[in-house]
């Protein structure tokens, strides 16, 4: 069995490989915007669930074409900070003005989740769920934040920053699951695994010798 993340994100794709999986890749391609555009006011829980079910669904006939006996993990990270539901920046001046939103305050991180079992090239299982960290952040002086928007990291991460990348020097502390906040819940995951009938362990790549 092959499980296949449904997200180009290295963050997840490394916490995958350092929690003794080698997923397959197969990015989704979805317009996050048109999903979310769709959506009737929905709680944020519902938003990041909906925008990983649609990475799911879009990659799934690729990968049954593929991989007959998979499983399909996708991921959608948002950062709910002073009210609002915030993704991937973009551009250098909507992630300083993040910034000053998040310097010396608290955000709540939320991950989406959906997994899709195939088997014999077909749609049998799934499963869904969020889950939630609150972050608190430091304040970075003017030119560690002058720094850190030029290296291009913040511009494309949920929030405008990362736990486990350059951004990890201005977060302060967090409540909850780590590697949630990377981008994929492994404990979440874990469990939404066991409900499409897929044990972890039999993920795991041997060791090499």
């Amino acid at each position: 069995m092959r499980l296949v993340l449904a997200s180009q994100s290295p963050a997840r794709l490394a916490l995958l490989r350092a929690a003794g999986v080698e997923p397959s890749v197969v990015v989704s391609g979805v317009d996050e915007d048109a999903v979310a555009a769709a959506l009737t006011d929905p709680a944020p829980d519902e938003l990041v669930m909906a925008l990983a079910a649609a990475k799911g669904n879009a990659v799934f006939a690729e990968v049954a074409g593929i991989h007959a006996d998979a499983v399909i993990v996708a991921c959608d990270s948002m950062l709910s900070i002073g009210g609002e539901m915030v993704g991937k920046p973009g551009t250098p001046e909507v992630a300083r003005r993040r910034w000053e939103a998040m310097a010396g305050n608290s955000g709540e991180l939320l991950t989406g989740h959906a997994v899709i079992r195939v088997e014999n090239g077909h749609r049998t299982k799934e499963a869904a769920g969020t889950q939630r960290t609150t972050v608190h952040f430091g304040r970075p002086s003017a030119e560690e934040l002058d720094a850190y928007i030029a290296t291009g990291e913040p511009l494309q991460v949920a929030g405008a920053f990362t736990l486990d990348g350059l951004g990890g020097w201005f977060v302060e502390g967090i409540e909850g699951d780590p590697s949630s906040v990377i981008g994929l819940s492994l404990p979440l995951v874990r469990r939404l695994l066991t409900e499409v009938g897929v044990s972890v362990v039999d993920l795991w790549k041997p060791p090499t010798s």
